[in-house]
């Protein structure tokens, strides 16, 4: 997963001079770099390290890339929220009036927009983020654990391993928790076994089809090749290759039982 990532912000960053300069021919409109992280001259915990600026104007230039996968979040007028909320806040931090976001979707489709200063927004963002940088970042107070990406990451940052064979008393909410965490088990269960349900029904009419159409959407059952190492045989066969080149990790298990 992590080499997933690092590739597509590899590949992204190689990919927005080509959303860059195909902005500039589609639209005529000449673009700079803006190599510096930019600061708000009154709230300074508001920074921006923009992709380009608009040479002229007082507008600015996002460059994306995104799977064709998602090309339905780009239709018509369409702006992927966090997105939008990016280029309202990179008005906030510059001032400008406007920014443009230009994306290519699964390496052949162009789309550009512009999106308009949004006051209301830019006032809700400056509230937002100086209230995380007051109470959290100056008070050193993680914010509230939930079941987002970063909250997970947060966790395996801040607690990475943990002492062996150490032991602690949880507190009394531990087992209200516990309770609704058996419960949203039950219910994921029940809702993995109906997704399983209906793939296998499209499924059973794709038959030996790859791909197949519906009124709105299209469905594919596709052929993937991959090659895994056989880590069993190589051990068996070659065990001094094996573990020269054995990389120990440590990670955390998290269980629940009974007691």
């Amino acid at each position: 997963l992590e080499e997933n990532r690092s590739e597509a912000a590899h590949f992204g960053t190689i990919l927005e001079d080509v959303v860059a300069q195909e902005f500039t021919r589609r639209t005529g409109q000449k673009v700079k770099r803006r190599n510096a992280i930019l600061q708000h001259p009154e709230y300074p915990f508001m920074l921006a390290n923009v992709d380009r600026l608009i040479v002229g104007e007082k507008t600015g230039l996002e460059c994306k890339t995104a799977s064709e996968y998602l090309k339905s979040e780009w239709e018509g007028e369409e702006i992927p929220a966090p997105y939008l909320i990016q280029c309202q806040h990179y008005m906030a931090v510059t001032g400008y009036d406007a920014w443009w976001i230009a994306v290519l979707i699964g390496g052949n489709k162009f789309v550009h927009k512009k999106i308009e200063r949004d006051e209301e927004i830019i006032q809700y963002l400056i509230k937002l983020e100086g209230n995380f940088w007051n109470n959290h970042v100056l008070q050193q107070v993680p914010p509230t654990i939930d079941g987002s990406d970063a909250s997970t990451d947060l966790l395996k940052t801040m607690y990475s391993e943990g002492e062996p064979e150490s032991e602690i008393e949880l507190p009394l909410e531990a087992d209200m928790l516990l309770e609704q965490l058996e419960q949203a088990k039950q219910e994921e269960k029940v809702a993995s076994e109906r997704v399983t349900e209906l793939e296998n029904r499209l499924k059973a009419m794709l038959g030996k089809y790859e791909t197949g159409l519906a009124n709105n959407h299209m469905v594919t059952w596709k052929n993937v090749t991959t090659h895994r190492l056989d880590s069993t045989a190589l051990a068996k066969d070659h065990p001094d290759i094996y573990q020269k080149y054995l990389k120990p990790s440590v990670s955390r298990r998290f269980g629940v039982k009974a007691v």
